[in-house]
């Protein structure tokens, strides 16, 4: 998903096109995903963007690289509606949102070639209980699809909060949760998804990501198990197909789970 840059001009916005994308074409998620929240990443105390965030334990949240790339501070919100979330501070701390404690980069992470590994961790002060978490897929969970006839029958279920459409004359904004169910196009293919990353179905039909969904996650099917993270979009119209970063890769998995288990 794309940063999107609170209260920039869209023309600055478009400047991150190269980088992941809200969810367009979906449906309001309600309280099916409470784990998903909404993370507004602060410069020197200032905050400067937005991204999307799953929590993998009370403390730990898993978005991108991108997002968490020269943040030094910021918060989350877990309320599934604009309306809540800007009564209660939005973007800067109010009754439901959660500073963060640290924000950490993969130390893979090239900002020149982000999307080779663009994984990112935000802990929290204060413990966020529910009764489930995202979990994280086994290694190589996602290479059989690869093999699979009838992969583009294959869905994940982006959730996210952001840009629900975009085209150069019109921006239609929320801060509510939503969520969309895109199929698999293309994975481990020589050249643009290589094999760390894989590129889902954006249009009317099945919905998908746009700005303000980065680092938010891609569930497997209609599992809590995230198959990747939203990553960047081919072009600034949130159109044709999104971009996510593969979770399935061991060393990916062992700095995540190391994440976990010291947090």
């Amino acid at each position: 998903m794309y940063k999107k840059l609170i209260g920039m001009a869209l023309t600055l916005l478009l400047a991150f096109t190269h980088q992941a994308l809200a969810v367009t074409n979906g449906e309001l998620d309600g309280d099916n995903h409470p784990h998903v929240g909404l993370l507004i990443f602060d410069v020197n105390g200032a905050p400067s963007w937005r991204c999307s965030g799953t929590l993998l334990s009370p403390t730990v949240m898993l978005t991108a690289g991108h997002c968490t790339d020269g943040a030094t501070g910021g918060r989350v919100w877990f309320d599934n509606n604009e309306a809540d979330i800007r009564a209660n501070g939005y973007p800067f701390s109010g009754a439901s949102s959660v500073e963060f404690s640290a924000v950490h980069t993969s130390p893979d992470y090239n900002p020149a070639a982000f999307f080779l590994n663009d994984l990112g961790i935000v802990i929290l002060d204060t413990p966020v209980i529910l009764e489930e978490y995202g979990t994280l897929p086994d290694a190589g969970a996602l290479n059989a699809l690869a093999k699979r006839r009838g992969k583009q029958d294959q869905s994940f279920t982006p959730v996210g909060y952001g840009l629900q459409r975009i085209n150069p004359v019109f921006v239609e904004a929320s801060l509510d949760r939503m969520f969309a169910r895109p199929h698999l196009i293309q994975i481990n293919s020589p050249g643009f998804t290589g094999d760390f990353s894989m590129l889902l179905s954006n249009n009317h039909a099945t919905g998908g990501t746009c700005f303000g969904d980065s680092g938010g996650p891609n569930f497997m099917g209609t599992s809590n198990v995230i198959g990747g993270v939203t990553s960047f979009g081919i072009n600034g119209n949130c159109a044709g197909t999104g971009g996510v970063y593969r979770m399935d890769r061991q060393h990916d998995l062992d700095w995540v789970n190391m994440m976990v288990q010291n947090n």
